[in-house]
């Protein structure tokens, strides 16, 4: 990992003293990915569910001025927290990597509008975004529409697979987010739809793509696996109130898991879950 590479690319970014350490792990944990995709110079990418551009950015950097990066994201400008989708796009967009990089929001790629010529982006990319869709039927339908577009789909998701005993919390984390999503008609949760990596691959290859290469990234330092934990262990009582007609037996069933999770992080080092990523043409 080139750490010159690695600073100039968070420098980019809107993180403050604080959030630098935060921001540092984040972008190493895309160059990884980016790397894995084999991004060159010169490449027109269309990244979708750009969010506040933690992969636009190290996509930018690989490209150089000779590429482009156009985001895109259904959320709204105003979505984010503590920086807000629009204002980390700006400041973005304000810096070095700017002159590379497009980023639109309330942007729903199944739109009728949303259309681009055939083979007009050498990649595509969805970075952690596909748990953020409403459904399978949604992943499939947008992963058949791209098709077109693009000459080859990078694609990275959290891999359910627990590989060492101390991601169980942040399995357990997010299976207690999915499974109170499948009661909600909207929702603004990191995990709304579950993916496994098997059920991305065939839907994938429904969509008619071919898996050309794949792989598990483990980045042990990333954040997520104890955001996820933490939302669970703060939000949970809420949840069940916004959800006051779920049957007794499934309540139950979820408070054994949140008991689960805390017995569980009582005696063991929480780390997050591996990667999943994979190429396709």
């Amino acid at each position: 990992m080139n750490k010159k590479v690695l600073e100039t690319i968070v420098d980019c970014m809107p993180a403050d003293r604080e959030m630098r350490d935060i921001q540092r792990i984040q972008t190493k944990h895309r160059m990884k990915l980016v790397e894995f995709w084999e991004i060159e110079k010169g490449d027109k990418i269309l990244e979708i569910g750009c969010g506040q551009g933690d992969t636009t950015a190290v996509l930018a950097y690989y490209v150089g001025e000779s590429g482009l990066v156009q985001g895109i994201d259904i959320g709204p400008e105003s979505y984010g927290s503590p920086i807000s989708l629009g204002d980390s796009a700006k400041y973005l967009i304000d810096s070095k990597l700017g002159k590379q990089i497009n980023m639109n929001f309330n942007v729903d790629v199944l739109s009728p509008e949303i259309d681009f010529p055939n083979g007009y982006f050498d990649c595509i990319v969805l970075s952690h975004c596909s748990w953020y869709f409403k459904s399978k039927k949604e992943l499939i339908e947008i992963l058949s529409k791209i098709k077109k577009w693009g000459k080859k789909l990078c694609f990275a998701e959290w891999d359910t697979n627990i590989h060492k005993i101390e991601q169980y919390s942040h399995f357990l984390s997010i299976l207690i987010q999915s499974q109170l999503e499948s009661f909600k008609d909207n929702s603004e949760s990191n995990v709304r739809t579950l993916f496994t990596p098997n059920e991305i691959i065939k839907i994938a290859k429904h969509a008619g793509w071919t898996i050309t290469n794949e792989t598990s990234i483990f980045s042990p330092d990333i954040q997520d696996g104890q955001w996820e934990i933490h939302n669970v262990l703060t939000e949970f009582d809420e949840e069940l109130q916004k959800n006051g007609e779920l049957p007794i037996k499934f309540k139950e069933l979820l408070q054994s898991e949140k008991n689960m999770l805390e017995e569980h992080i009582k005696v063991n080092k929480s780390i997050p879950l591996s990667v999943y990523a994979f190429t396709a043409k």
